[in-house]
């Protein structure tokens, strides 16, 4: 068993747990499944998340402490920030090309998007104050899209509504609000919280700056303990990753005895979305399997073409989809990236934290895909110039989600909004977000990979892989 590779016992152990969760819903387990089983997953997944914060501070001040001088950092930040806006935009515009081709919105019954359409003038008449409605809710009514969301509009219809309360506050701030939510007014405080990734890799650019700026005898005792750190939570990772396979079982099990009781009831979800569905899946595929492997091939290094990288990056890759968290997953993607890589920590420790900030490739696609599905599906034509507020819209959001609960969905409710569409509508596609969230974050994930694989090849900073 010893001489199986490690992504293949996560493959195994993630096929295992999609076959017992169907198992157990079809002969009546599923409360043993989620009592018994779901817990090892979340302690997975609690075990990466308390991981990640320290080894984000800890490797990027140790990465900045490590380079000669803060002009090298500059030019670094300058690459990646580049590098990432380049991917999102041509993501965005990737997922809008395959929706406008394969019209998904149009598959649906014509009287069903007759009906939709009626509702939308509804709720355009009553924005503009002609037709008097008590909230936004009325509008989702559960005979009109019953053949989208079967036995459960109510409660998708709540969690639409509770995304709509999310943003809220943040329309209330200005264009450069995510510039200010990047600055913490407690360290201690943004530290104690996932959400304020960008405050916590913020404070250890600032704070490994510092140590570079002064003395090397006042900075070296610091630097050594920041070392030291680094290497331990390293030490860490590689502890709960000999475990991975049985918390990736128990994961999935659990993941998937949530979405559904009963096969017939997972089957009858997708149906209905299924051309959405499948639009989403392509586009992800297609970033995850010829986009990225071409940018390696054609601007990194040609020797991690397409087998070699998706080998060495696998781990990763798995619990991405798995977790459906780039920030739970990040601890194992600094582990792939520099002991299977072979990329610098210098690097590494400073382009994948922001990265799974502020990268969301995969969201971004799936969020052009989702509003003109959407459009289609109202009998709404968007304009040339609409599309392209989507790009900018759905590029600008992925830059400041980190501050937002629940990202990707509330980042749809800003673009459904920037081109006048109704943002309730996003209780549509409630049901298969969870499955379409996961294969997203692996997408996510490997694109802060391919980004941080080019970058070591520029900087001459990609060596030689420690294992395979």
């Amino acid at each position: 068993m010893n001489k199986i590779p490690l992504y293949l016992k996560i493959i195994i152990g993630l096929v295992l747990g999609i076959i017992w969760a169907l198992l157990s819903a079809n002969y009546g387990l599923n409360k043993f499944t989620l009592n018994w089983i779901d817990p090892f997953g979340q302690i997975f997944i609690k075990s990466l998340k308390f991981i990640a914060i320290p080894l984000v501070v800890f490797s990027i001040v140790s990465g900045i402490c490590g380079m000669k001088n803060i002009g090298g950092l500059g030019r670094l930040g300058l690459k990646t920030l580049s590098a990432y806006l380049l991917t999102t935009i041509f993501s965005v515009s990737v997922g809008l090309c395959l929706v406008n081709m394969i019209a998904p919105g149009k598959q649906i019954e014509e009287e069903k998007r007759i009906q939709n359409r009626m509702s939308y003038e509804l709720w355009v008449q009553s924005s503009k104050g002609n037709i008097d409605y008590a909230d936004e809710k009325r509008f989702l009514n559960k005979p009109k899209y019953g053949h989208l969301i079967p036995k459960n509009a109510e409660i998708e219809e709540s969690k639409a509504i509770s995304k709509l309360d999310d943003l809220k506050d943040t329309k209330q701030h200005g264009p450069l609000q995510f510039l200010v939510d990047m600055v913490p007014d407690n360290i201690f405080k943004a530290l104690s919280s996932n959400k304020a990734m960008l405050q916590i890799i913020f404070f250890s650019i600032l704070f490994g700056l510092a140590l570079l700026s002064i003395d090397k005898q006042v900075a070296q005792p610091i630097i050594s303990f920041v070392d030291g750190a680094n290497a331990a939570f390293l030490k860490m990772i590689d502890w709960i990753m000999q475990a991975a396979p049985f918390f990736v079982f128990a994961l999935m099990a659990g993941v998937m005895a949530k979405m559904a009781q009963n096969i017939s009831e997972l089957i009858e979800i997708f149906k209905g979305l299924a051309w959405y569905s499948l639009t989403v899946v392509m586009g992800l595929a297609l970033m995850a399997f010829v986009i990225y492997p071409l940018c390696i091939r054609f601007i990194g290094n040609k020797n991690l073409f397409y087998r070699p990288f998706f080998r060495k990056m696998a781990p990763a890759q798995f619990l991405a989809f798995s977790t459906s968290s780039s920030a739970a997953t990040l601890p194992v993607t600094m582990h792939c990236v520099e002991e299977r890589v072979g990329v610098s920590k210098r690097i590494s420790s400073f382009v994948l934290p922001i990265g799974a900030t502020v990268n969301m490739d995969g969201t971004s696609l799936y969020q052009a895909i989702a509003v003109i599905f959407l459009a289609q599906l109202h009998f709404i034509d968007l304009t040339i110039i609409q599309q392209l507020s989507i790009v900018l819209t759905a590029t600008l959001a992925s830059i400041g989600s980190a501050a937002v609960p629940s990202a990707g969905l509330v980042m749809l409710i800003m673009v459904l909004q920037s081109v006048g569409l109704n943002p309730m509508w996003i209780a549509i596609i409630f049901p298969v977000d969870r499955f379409l969230d996961m294969c997203r974050t692996t997408v996510n994930v490997t694109g802060d990979a391919t980004v941080c694989a080019i970058i070591a090849e520029s900087e001459k900073a990609l060596g030689e892989s420690n294992s395979e």
